[in-house]
């Protein structure tokens, strides 16, 4: 019987090129130094390298020491799948590796040509919240380069970072800024978090990192890749607890709640939703209403509506006591206050009240959320629709059509597709035939 051909490992091949070696056993010789540090005793040669490229794999224990030799060489983490040694990349929203995995999720985020496998897998409602232990003990194992060190400086570099593509975000949507997100992430946080620092400084690195995880994730739900959008909020959720941070660790939680919400999942929307509420007795005022008005919008979706009333209720009270203090940035506001009231009340029945709330939201909402502005005016379009105020509709479509090529948002365009389907049978009303001309030339993203 013939021997089955192997598949040369072309990804191990462009490391080794980009290492710049003298030879195959140059490559060979730091891995058996690396092996004898972790208690190897390697006797790897050039011949070794050459079956590794040819598509042989080393055995399974000698992986990471194989990696940490690449590593070191090329000074920045290297991963299984980056180098050809596994199938798939580290995305599943609990690996076990988290810095790893945060490495895999973004280089395959950022590379263009790998983007299908983003999409592949499915959304988990059975998502198991990491825990404390759990956590602790993945960054107690986690080999850091002595050769690197970092100060506040870096820290202060990835938290101005992160709120630049948030701004660019909120204007253009998460499509066009995700993958300057998940190359930052790459090629600067992934090393940051293996660098020597001291305990603040580490646990500063820690918390900013986990907001830019956070962000990331956001922006990929935004495009609706929810498994990977998932995938995101867990490592946040991981670095926010090994930083102790718990504004982090509820603000991602809360996104989960989000997501789920959206997707029409309402027990495990209630369930993060309530999480963070009980991660979070110390919160101020503004986070509290926040977490009280998900709650409500969670609680609504499960049909529990005299606990949505009461949540809102909350959300309202404590929304009065922050407004008496600055706002920042991002955060909670009367504009995302009237947006869950107008969730709350379509989840109930009430669609003109849903209609008045959400209409309120946009009326306060600042100018600069330009991708949540064509959402929710879709979105109310579609609720008048459903009333049988056409016209209307069409107007707050029109409005949703003057920011919508600004945006690249695959909500924003999963709004597009209703405004299609919704108003097809009414093709023959000349107001409805003028705006499906108008956003003909707007449609051809959506392949």
């Amino acid at each position: 019987m013939a021997a089955r051909e192997r598949t040369p490992n072309r990804k191990l091949a462009a490391l080794v090129e980009e290492c710049r070696w003298a030879s195959n056993g140059e490559f060979a010789r730091a891995v058996n130094r690396a092996g004898t540090e972790a208690g190897y005793k390697l006797k790897y040669d050039e011949s070794a390298v050459s079956h590794w490229l040819s598509g042989t794999r080393p055995m399974a224990r000698y992986q990471k020491v194989v990696l940490e030799a690449l590593t070191r060489r090329l000074g920045r983490p290297i991963t299984l799948f980056e180098a050809g040694l596994a199938a798939e990349p580290d995305i599943q929203p609990q690996s076990t590796d988290t810095v790893a995995g945060l490495i895999d999720l973004g280089s395959v985020d950022m590379d263009p040509s790998r983007r299908g496998l983003l999409g592949a897998g499915l959304y988990s409602v059975a998502l198991t919240i990491p825990g404390w232990p759990d956590i602790i003990g993945r960054f107690e194992r986690l080999k850091i380069d002595p050769h690197s060190r970092i100060g506040m400086a870096e820290v202060e570099s990835v938290t101005a970072m992160t709120e630049r593509i948030s701004e660019l975000d909120d204007q253009f949507g998460g499509r066009t800024a995700r993958p300057m997100a998940a190359a930052f992430m790459v090629n600067n946080i992934a090393p940051y978090l293996k660098a020597a620092a001291n305990d603040e400084v580490r646990k500063a690195m820690l918390s900013a990192a986990a907001d830019h995880l956070y962000l990331t994730g956001y922006m990929a739900v935004d495009e609706r890749l929810d498994l990977l959008g998932q995938s995101y909020y867990t490592k946040a959720l991981e670095l926010a607890l090994a930083a102790g941070d718990h504004l982090t660790y509820c603000t991602t939680l809360r996104g989960m709640s989000v997501q789920a919400v959206e997707l029409g999942h309402g027990a495990p929307a209630l369930r993060y939703a309530n999480a963070a509420a009980a991660a979070s007795p110390e919160a101020g005022p503004r986070m509290r209403a926040f977490l009280a008005g998900q709650q409500a919008h969670a609680l609504a979706q499960t049909g529990d509506g005299a606990g949505a009333v009461t949540k809102l209720r909350e959300a309202e009270v404590a929304m009065e006591q922050a407004e008496s203090k600055a706002k920042t940035h991002g955060s909670y506001d009367p504009a995302s206050l009237s947006y869950h009231v107008a969730q709350v009340s379509y989840e109930l029945g009430d669609r003109e009240g849903a209609i008045r709330a959400l209409q309120h939201s946009e009326k306060v909402r600042p100018a600069v959320y330009r991708r949540a502005r064509v959402r929710h005016r879709a979105i109310v379009a579609e609720w008048q629709l459903e009333a049988g105020r056409l016209e209307e509709a069409v107007q707050n479509w029109h409005l949703a059509l003057d920011d919508f090529p600004h945006v690249q948002s695959g909500r924003a365009d999963d709004r597009f597709r209703t405004m299609l389907s919704a108003t097809r049978p009414h093709r023959r009303n000349p107001h409805v035939r003028e705006l499906l001309e108008r956003a003909r030339p707007m449609a051809h993203r959506l392949a």
